[in-house]
């Protein structure tokens, strides 16, 4: 079972049907996975009681389940169900419990109970909650200390994270059987999930399926590096040489072996341990030695701007495209064959789909979108970001810290990401592994932090790869 994959509800059915079709029957897969909460549910209860709210479908037959394997492990166990089983499954899976079932919560569903878990609907669900159905999640949730849903709460659709409803409650605990969905990693519905665990069921690999970025596996430089083996990165700075200088400083601390900064002119603030080179920039670039390009952090969005992009996407080996670059960023401009990393938050993305003729709603879909039809690797930005491939290869960010949201931190990310490859990264290993280094960045910078501070922090999320 491949831990990190992300699967959609059509691919999570398909590859159950696999476990069907060798020979595993559905009563039995649900024993696995229900099996596998209980004992999550049991240690989190710790002997308190626990009412357990049913749905009509498979994810309500796993409320039994769990219904039976908390009571017999000594706990005393309520079960609501306001709609009886629809399928054979779900309604072996009453009868094995064997115990009685409310049909709302009243004072007896709700009383004495700890521990609410949530089976009501799973990922199957496309619609909004029935009102009663609504009201009856809310108010047992209302109720109970600690909740937990049962692979996704009620409410919210697996494959975007969508809240089909209003004032869906928050969860303490979610249990994803099998497989991550796509709900568990977007907002808004990651943010009604608590803690995220999963339990295993034997789920295969699927071919082409999307994946958490996990914590890259880096090494130390070998016995015989020097700074330009580890990589040089040439950093095309503009009219704001502030955000290429917090570039510089996180790349300095990513793993290149020498980072130098292109500038129109020398700046006083510029730390000595950064070489700036004021030389033309056709000429400076001409360095065969320089392994990648950061070029738009500062860069402003003049004609001399359009033309240091231009000199950039023309010459470097490899690139990446931040900030100002991506407003001016064109079919036209770009070259075919060179390995290319676009960093767009949300506006830059809005505008590089106008430019490029992708028309998709979600974040993820513009980016998956936007890679294939220009060829580079798109890290899209945001509280959620995700990293798409021309070929189809989707990576989703696990959650950051949410003080990364002030102004310089996607200069450190671009730092980051040109840093990963200036030391022989494909740009999508770049992304990912940059994406990863500056979430710890963040959680080790604390609260409140500066754009400095945080790219000061990159060299001890670095080591906490190796």
């Amino acid at each position: 079972m491949s831990a990190s994959q992300v699967l959609t509800a059509e691919q999570m059915r398909a590859a159950e049907q696999a476990l069907f079709d060798a020979g595993t029957s559905v009563s039995e897969l649900m024993e696995i996975a229900a099996g596998g909460a209980a004992e999550w549910i049991r240690r989190i209860a710790a002997g308190r009681a626990v009412t357990v709210l049913c749905g009509p479908g498979n994810n309500g037959g796993d409320g039994y389940v769990i219904a039976r394997r908390l009571r017999k492990a000594g706990n005393a166990v309520t079960v609501i169900a306001p709609l009886a089983p629809k399928t054979e499954a779900a309604r072996d899976a009453k009868a094995r419990w064997d115990g009685p079932v409310g049909t709302a919560g009243g004072s007896r569903g709700g009383s004495g109970g700890d521990v609410l878990v949530d089976c009501l609907f799973g990922s199957g669900l496309a619609r909004p909650l029935v009102p009663e159905h609504a009201l009856l999640l809310r108010d047992l949730a209302a109720r109970h200390r600690l909740r937990v849903a049962v692979d996704l709460p009620s409410g919210i659709a697996s494959d975007t994270g969508t809240a089909l409803g209003d004032k869906l409650p928050a969860f303490d605990l979610t249990l994803a059987l099998g497989a991550w969905k796509f709900a568990h990693w977007s907002l808004p519905g990651r943010l009604h999930m608590g803690q995220l665990r999963l339990v295993p069921i034997g789920i295969a690999p699927v071919e082409g399926a999307a994946q958490v970025i996990a914590r890259p596996h880096l090494a130390a430089p070998a016995a015989d590096s020097h700074k330009y083996r580890r990589g040089l990165l040439a950093i095309v700075a503009g009219a704001m040489p502030g955000a290429g200088l917090l570039a510089a400083s996180a790349a300095q601390r990513a793993g290149a072996g020498y980072v130098k900064l292109l500038a129109p002119a020398a700046d006083p603030r510029t730390p000595p341990e950064v070489v700036t080179d004021t030389a033309p920039l056709g000429e400076a670039l001409a360095d065969s030695r320089i392994a990648a390009v950061l070029v738009g952090p500062g860069l402003g969005r003049d004609e001399a701007a359009r033309g240091r992009l231009g000199a950039a996407l023309v010459q470097a080996r490899a690139l990446v495209i931040d900030a100002d670059a991506l407003m001016l960023l064109g079919p036209a401009l770009l070259p075919a064959g060179k390995p290319i990393l676009a960093t767009p938050h949300d506006g830059e993305l809005e505008t590089l789909c106008r430019a490029f003729g992708v028309i998709a709603e979600s974040r993820r879909d513009r980016a998956l979108a936007l890679a294939k039809v220009s060829g580079m690797v798109v890290l899209a930005k945001g509280p959620d970001s995700c990293v798409a491939a021309p070929d189809g290869r989707l990576a989703l960010a696990p959650p950051a810290p949410s003080w990364l949201s002030v102004a310089g931190t996607g200069d450190v990310l671009a730092g980051i990401a040109a840093s990963r490859m200036a030391t022989a990264r494909d740009p999508f290993a770049a992304a990912c592994e940059a994406v990863w280094l500056h979430g710890e960045a963040a959680r080790r910078a604390g609260a409140a932090f500066t754009p400095s501070q945080l790219a000061e922090r990159v060299s001890e999320a670095l080591a906490a790869a190796l």
